[in-house]
């Protein structure tokens, strides 16, 4: 069975679905918040042009997820699963924002689960990649249960912290 790299996901809190070009402008009004973006590499992707050329490039990678909160139906940001190596039996899960009004955890956490535990049907490794000055996401990957391993230049150059966990073990817990 293939990778399905856009699923439909359910959760106490989120549901998960495939991102859709119609989904501009509620996910860049989520974005246009520069505290979402103040620790990340890309700081400047609150700019509507930064924001048009990440977007596209989200939904031209077949990775790409809008984050819906359950309550009021709102977009409230957006994730992806990334360089799918089935030789390494290992997926990357990243690019993932949340509007300030979820953050906190219970709705990353939830995001998370829910892509780990559908990952763990195709892989055993899940790896997330996170910038050396981007303190709450190094925190949220190590509150999942990702491990530091290293680190890893990522796709455009810049070195970010790898960390990696087990998605079958997770899932199963």
């Amino acid at each position: 069975m293939p990778f399905d790299l856009q699923p439909y996901l359910s959760g106490a809190f989120v549901d998960v679905r495939p991102l859709r070009e119609a989904d501009f402008d509620d996910l860049y009004a989520v974005a246009s918040d520069p505290l979402v973006w103040e620790q990340h590499p890309a700081r400047d992707r609150h700019r509507r042009d930064e924001f048009t050329r990440f977007f596209h490039e989200a939904l031209v990678s077949r990775g790409a997820l809008a984050v819906i909160d359950r309550e009021d139906g709102r977009l409230i940001g957006s994730s992806r699963y990334h360089g799918y190596d089935p030789e390494h039996d290992e997926i990357e899960i990243g690019w993932t924002f949340l509007a300030r009004s979820h953050w906190g955890g219970k709705y990353n956490g939830e995001l998370k689960h829910l892509m780990i535990r559908h990952a763990s049907q195709f892989v055993a490794t899940v790896t997330f990649l996170v910038g050396r000055d981007n303190v709450r996401s190094q925190r949220a990957a190590e509150r999942i249960g990702g491990v530091l391993s290293g680190t890893w230049a990522d796709g455009s150059g810049a070195e970010s912290l790898l960390y990696r966990m087990d998605a079958r073990t997770f899932a199963a817990s």
